[in-house]
């Protein structure tokens, strides 16, 4: 049997991450490939100024392109000593380019500080983690449409402060569901296409690229040769423009090494997300208990001790990673506040905590498409619920009725008596009703039927879902 890596994090404590695609995009060869490609991309936008030559943007490609020579673990263990993986990665890097193109390899990483190269990796890791993210929303916004369209007038009861309060409809809970998925589809749409390429250099000022131009302009005036540098003064938003666009990622004013509200918004973006599928999986965990049973995941999971069971295990991995999210943001806001124009933690404390919340969201986002497609839902024990009160559900709508006929206060003291009768003695609520001095005689035996009828006492449930459904899905469709 072979023996483990003792130090690999494979997924088994984070069973609503493991085999996600969320997870692959974020493993550690995920942003060692992100900052390879950051340097990658850092090189070909220099030779596209004339600040490199075109043979050494295609060496340094060529060598990043070899991700399996680049040991994520040695590059950790080495990382101790700078504090970031990417001055291990450099010096790798370069040797591999030196091998492929001696007079290339000073090219590498050239002008360019760590923070460059790994915030420029983690929004390329995120732009990639959050491409799956939004297909799982997607798929999950129109298997709820669905349902909300199906249930639109289906009855059930609706509860305020964990009690029995009006009548609702499944629909209108279900539109209500993808609303929230289309709210966090379109924050996080508008959020990755805004993830930005970091470049600035040690202070952020390009003052090392513009050392590099006057150099390579000098040997070449020296040499008789015409240069192609772009002058120092327009170098800095064009090597800015020209990295972004070879990296994938949007152009940011300014370099952000210290003003962090790029990862604040991504983490903002997450945190909602995690709590709008929260909202969902907290709703199906009341449902499916034993005693309501209004729905059931299609494929629950099983016990080790009890085989009756069938845990609606969805809705509780969705619910775990709400709990969570949170609380990584919380550390990424508290990111902002960097000092000066390179932080000492600040920085290093966002690594972790925006991973796992791109991998929990990730999770979340991949059950809550699996736990709409499935989702069964139960009228009949919707019904069987309405009517555990006997009637009383729709005592609001009586309060409405009685006092347009008598004194506000005098009603309120019938229904009081009325209801304790119907809770205390099991009395059904038509009966009592009838039987009660001040209110016999005031409604006739077809419109008490009418009143206490709790399915006829859905307001405009069924046109806020036919309002709700109006609103277009991904890509424009109307789920």
């Amino acid at each position: 049997m072979p023996s483990p890596d003792p130090v690999a994090d494979v997924g088994l404590l984070s069973p609503g991450r493991a085999g996600s695609a969320a997870e692959e995009a974020t493993g550690d060869a995920a942003f060692v490939q992100g900052m390879l490609d950051a340097e990658a991309a850092l090189t070909r936008a220099q030779a596209a100024l004339g600040l490199a030559p075109v043979s050494a943007a295609a060496a340094v490609t060529a060598a990043a392109a070899e991700y399996g020579r680049f040991d994520p673990r040695r590059l950790a263990l080495r990382a101790r000593s700078g504090g970031n993986p990417v001055i291990p990665l450099v010096a790798d890097l370069t040797a591999a380019v030196r091998e492929r193109d001696v007079k290339a390899a000073p090219y590498v990483h050239r002008g360019a500080t760590s923070q460059d190269i790994l915030d420029t990796a983690a929004m390329l890791v995120a732009h990639r983690t959050l491409g799956p993210v939004l297909d799982d929303l997607a798929t999950a916004a129109t298997a709820f449409g669905r349902l909300a369209a199906e249930h639109r007038d289906t009855p059930m009861t609706g509860r305020t402060l964990t009690q029995h309060a009006v009548p609702t409809t499944f629909g209108l809970k279900a539109a209500g569901w993808r609303a929230l998925v289309l709210d966090a589809y379109d924050r996080l749409t508008a959020v990755r296409t805004t993830l930005p390429a970091q470049l600035g250099g040690a202070a952020g000022t390009f003052a090392a690229f513009g050392a590099f131009a006057e150099t390579e302009a000098e040997t070449e005036a020296q040499t008789g040769a015409d240069s192609a540098a772009v002058a120092s003064d327009d170098m800095a938003p064009r090597l800015l423009a020209a990295f972004a666009a070879e990296s994938g990622l949007a152009e940011p004013v300014l370099p952000w090494h210290t003003l962090r509200t790029p990862v604040a918004d991504l983490a903002g973006a997450l945190a909602l997300t995690a709590g709008a599928l929260g909202k969902v999986a907290a709703d199906v965990l009341v449902l499916s208990r034993t005693e309501i049973g209004e729905v059931t995941e299609g494929t629950g999971g099983g016990s080790s001790a009890m085989p009756h069971k069938a845990n609606p295990v969805r809705a509780a991995l969705i619910a775990a990673a709400a709990r969570q999210v949170p609380a990584l943001a919380a550390v990424l806001y508290g990111s902002l506040a960097a000092e000066d124009e390179r932080p000492a933690g600040a920085w290093h404390a966002e690594w972790q905590p925006l991973r796992e919340a791109l991998r929990l969201v990730g999770g979340a986002a991949r059950d809550a498409a699996e736990l709409a497609a499935g989702l069964r839902v139960h009228p009949h024990r919707m019904r069987d619920t309405l009517d555990a009160t006997r009637g009383l559900v729709v005592g609001e709508r009586l309060a409405a009725v009685l006092t347009a006929l008598i004194d506000r206060d005098e009603a309120k003291s019938a229904l009081t008596r009325v209801s304790r009768r119907v809770a205390e003695e099991g009395a059904g609520l038509r009966d009592a009703l009838a039987e009660e001095p001040v209110i016999a005689g005031l409604l006739t035996e077809e419109r008490l039927r009418d009143l206490t009828d709790p399915t006829r006492y859905t307001g405009s449930a069924g046109a806020l879902v036919d309002r709700a459904l109006g609103r277009p899905g991904p890509g424009g469709s109307i789920s």
